[in-house]
């Protein structure tokens, strides 16, 4: 049986200690039964290959691309973290406290 990574104490992108994290599937759920990310990806990559990222992190990564990007292009931490959206988002909530809700449009 296949195990996830456990989680984490912080968050994957921000480094924040956040009480609460979800998990980011680098390869979106509904993208697993595809043809093209059957053949790309082994059924053990397309389960455990996923972030434990803060709530505010998990929305900027999907703001910054439609899940099948995420899924093609940017399936890894560093691949993510090449996206010019994601990489400043982070850097600017990187020092805020682990409660802090950014309002929207962030």
């Amino acid at each position: 049986m296949l195990k996830l990574p456990p989680q984490p104490d912080n968050c994957e992108l921000c480094e924040r200690a956040v009480p609460k994290l979800t998990r980011h599937h680098l390869i979106p759920k509904h993208l697993h039964r595809k043809k093209r990310f059957q053949k790309l990806f082994s059924k053990e990559e397309l389960i455990t290959r996923t972030l434990w990222v803060c709530r505010p992190c998990h929305n900027a990564i999907h703001r910054a691309r439609s899940e099948y990007e995420l899924g093609l292009r940017y399936n890894t931490r560093d691949r993510l973290l090449e996206l010019e959206e994601v990489k400043a988002f982070v850097a600017w909530i990187r020092d805020k406290p682990a409660g802090f809700v950014p309002k929207k449009g962030r």
